[in-house]
């Protein structure tokens, strides 16, 4: 009796040892262990896409083609003026209806007419009387000023926003185009103010087929009227 006794002992103490350290099926993998991410990290796809239209929506994308030695600026658009080591100088600035800004120390100053490195030259003169080598840039943040006017049997009446070269075909496209009740032969265009204005024949028709002369180049401020 004394002899069977001590040989279940070991056995009972395999057991329990098996059911301790349960023995895994063959060709199981393990899951890897999640780590939780850490305490404000974005970098997420979600993240990623709103970071990216956050970016796009920007005021200064629109206006990032705008080259500083050529545009003018005019009436209506928005400018970021920004004095080196100067921030109470700097900021945004829109230039008034009669064409002109106003800036601390400088005052008020012609804006429209001039391109946004005349500008920059103009204000850093003013300055010199009050900082020593002052440098400053100026950057179109809102192209406002470039508008034409569509007027007559077009969808949407009123102003649109100029894109670099457009055509009245363009124009009157991004109008609403023609109504049923528009003469598309005899659209024109009016350019300038009083006595010098002009009177330019545009035919819809014409353009539609490939007419070269019929694309034109817009310029800021002229009226197509379509009859």
């Amino acid at each position: 009796m004394l002899a069977l006794t001590l040989f279940a002992m070991p056995v009972t103490g395999i057991a329990q040892q098996t059911q301790a350290k349960p023995v895994q099926p063959a060709g199981t993998v393990p899951a890897p262990a999640t780590t939780p991410a850490p305490a404000g990290t974005t970098d997420t796809p979600q993240a990623t896409a709103a970071g990216a239209q956050g970016a796009a929506a920007l005021p200064g994308a629109a206006a990032g083609a705008v080259n500083p030695e050529h545009y003018i600026i005019g009436a209506d658009d928005s400018l970021q003026i920004t004095v080196w080591k100067e921030p109470t100088l700097s900021g945004t600035i829109p230039v008034r209806p009669d064409g002109r800004i106003s800036l601390v120390l400088v005052g008020d100053m012609a804006a429209a007419g001039r391109t946004p490195t005349q500008l920059g030259g103009d204000i850093e003169q003013r300055l010199k009387k009050y900082i020593q080598d002052p440098l400053v840039t100026v950057v179109v943040l809102a192209v406002n000023s470039q508008r034409i006017f569509v007027i007559g049997e077009v969808g949407h009446v009123g102003p649109i926003m100029m894109s670099p070269g457009m055509t009245p075909l363009q124009a009157v496209a991004a109008a609403g185009g023609l109504s049923t009740f528009a003469n598309a032969k005899h659209i024109y265009i009016l350019r300038g103010v009083g006595a010098k204005q002009q009177k330019i024949p545009f035919n819809y028709k014409a353009a539609l087929k490939g007419d070269s002369k019929q694309d034109l180049a817009l310029l800021p401020g002229d009226t197509i009227v379509v009859p």
